[in-house]
């Protein structure tokens, strides 16, 4: 069995190496998954669109009800501790905050708990320089999972399960389709992203709603777009609008903003693009790089 990196993590109140740290087996989070995470990238030691994130936490920790709301600068002293004992520059720092441990395991939550919070980090990896220039490949599948996947929530199984799909197929991507609605299916997100697709220069999104994560990129991207001159909105997309989009992107913490060249076997695009990335996937790529620089603190 591999060890675990003796990184420097922070657990309810301590500071102590990642494989010194230790949770109850009665921890909600472990017994229920009930908690909600975040996860932030670092670039050289700064947190990108870090308010962005911790608002995004505490609308996930207030749907669930769960008390655990220190200050902006409690919440940055902490990860900058455990960002700067970290050997490399570039992290992705990972925030996971349970309901805490309960007596005995019941559906009902027991009033009064101590919330357990988590922090750890680890080396960021970004997509390859052959996947920037390749594009990516997905596979579509039926959105399956429960019906609050605007809470970034700790229960995850759904997502394993889809992004399982992709892997065993050899992509790397799930993009999900959700198929309970009459004119439907209709585009959610991605197994662990958000999916962006391109019609006649605009880059398109789904609506927020229960279905999805508000991911910290949609508003991002509605400013790099700005900036680019990209025309940019956010609508109902069908699964006809996926499948004859000039461009499909997709973007999160990690991947950043990239192309999907393939979907289902089949190259994304028209023409002389066709399963190349596009010009609104170089025109957004180049206005993140710098938003990397200026909004990270």
């Amino acid at each position: 069995m591999p060890l675990l990196p003796d990184t420097l993590c922070y657990l309810d109140g301590n500071y102590l190496p990642l494989s010194q740290a230790k949770v109850s087996v009665m921890d909600r989070g472990f017994l229920f998954g009930d908690g909600a995470y975040e996860a932030i990238p670092v670039y050289e030691r700064r947190l990108f669109r870090f308010d962005d994130h911790l608002a995004r936490l505490r609308r996930s920790l207030g749907k669930l009800g769960i008390e655990a709301d220190p200050a902006r600068e409690t919440w940055l002293g902490r990860l900058r501790e455990v960002i700067a004992a970290h050997p490399c520059g570039d992290q992705l720092i990972y925030i996971q905050v349970t309901r805490g441990v309960a007596a005995e395991r019941s559906h009902v939550a027991q009033p009064g708990l101590e919330p357990t919070v988590f922090v750890m980090t680890s080396e960021r990896t970004s997509p390859t320089p052959a996947q920037r220039l390749q594009g990516l490949s997905c596979v579509s599948a039926n959105d399956f999972r429960w019906r609050r996947g605007d809470i970034k929530c700790t229960s995850l199984l759904g997502n394993v399960m889809a992004r399982k799909i992709s892997a065993e197929r050899g992509a790397d991507e799930t993009i999900l389709l959700r198929d309970d609605e009459p004119a439907g299916p209709w585009l959610t997100e991605g197994a662990s992203s958000n999916v962006w697709i391109v019609q006649e220069g605009a880059l398109l999104g789904p609506l927020p709603d229960e279905h999805l994560l508000q991911g910290v990129r949609v508003e991002l991207l509605r400013e790099l777009c700005e900036e680019a001159g990209i025309a940019f909105n956010l609508r109902p997309i069908s699964e006809a609008d996926v499948r004859a989009a000039d461009e499909i992107l997709l973007s999160s913490a990690s991947k950043e903003v990239v192309a999907v060249t393939r979907l289902d076997g089949e190259e994304v695009g028209h023409g002389a693009l066709r399963g190349r990335p596009g010009p609104v996937y170089a025109k957004v790529h180049e206005s993140y790089q710098r938003a990397v620089r200026s909004q990270s603190i």
